[in-house]
């Protein structure tokens, strides 16, 4: 396959230029390709994680991702690869996190306590809830609160998709991955696409509610894809504290899409 192709399968590709069989020197070209991908991905993931977790590892299993979106994409869709290829290097790495169980069961139930504490008092007060009340929720002095959003800032990694799995009654409906289903606009009926269009005016709400700093670093984080150190210049705060801010505001969202998935569940 000539670089000039190459190239344009980068941003899409038609189905003239996709080929019929995937063999093993087209496919050691598009890994060539797109390692640098991978490697960002992993990369970025790797900053909320433990030490112990092996940035190598996540790599290896973000090539599986990558083999595997070589293999079953389909141009047919109007689907960029690029963002296909995303979403399954993505997918793979988590995959692989999940498999490892690396989140103690404490941690897992720390978290679980801090977002229960989070919906239940902005329920209540209507409104985002500053730290100093849930310490009084919870019971914690501040320096306690705070080293506990420390303990569970990885947790945000491997939720989402934990929630949106439960959910999965109707196999016709649920069958496909999140990401897939998210990008794919054909594979869904009418039910399917109202569901995503009330959990896109969930998120929306949810972001849209959160306190102007957490907002903005969601948006620096996840839309300008700018690193915990850069949005801690930008913003005046320490890595640390930004990580605890991120960490803030995935327990907020996570009680939203969870109230949301289990409504839906039920």
């Amino acid at each position: 396959m000539k670089k000039q192709q190459l190239a344009q399968l980068h941003s899409g590709a038609s189905p003239e230029q996709w080929p019929e069989q995937v063999d093993l020197a087209w496919q050691e070209q598009m890994i060539v390709q797109y390692a640098p991908l991978i490697k960002y991905i992993a990369s970025r993931l790797a900053l909320r994680l433990p030490s112990h977790i092996s940035l190598d590892d996540l790599i290896s299993s973000g090539i599986i991702g990558l083999i595997d979106a070589i293999h079953k994409f389909d141009p047919s869709k109007n689907i960029s690869f690029k963002t296909y290829a995303e979403f399954r290097v993505k997918g793979a790495i988590l995959d692989e996190l999940r498999s490892l169980d690396w989140i103690p069961r404490s941690v897992r139930k720390k978290s679980h306590l801090l977002e229960k504490a989070y919906a239940e008092l902005e329920r209540h007060l209507g409104r985002p809830a500053e730290p100093e009340e849930i310490c009084q929720a919870l019971g914690l002095e501040l320096e306690e609160f705070y080293q506990l959003l420390d303990e569970t800032k990885s947790v945000s990694l491997v939720e989402l998709e934990g929630m949106w799995r439960p959910t999965r009654s109707n196999p016709d409906f649920f069958d496909a991955e999140l990401s897939e289903v998210l990008q794919d606009e054909s594979a869904r009926d009418p039910f399917l696409a109202l569901h995503f269009s009330e959990l896109q005016d969930v998120m929306v709400r949810a972001i849209d509610a959160l306190p102007d700093k957490e907002k903005l670093l969601v948006s620096l984080y996840y839309y300008e894809e700018l690193t915990m150190k850069e949005i801690g210049e930008i913003m005046g705060y320490t890595e640390s504290r930004i990580s605890q801010l991120h960490t803030q505001a995935m327990l907020r969202l996570r009680g939203k899409l969870r109230e949301y998935f289990q409504m839906v569940g039920s």
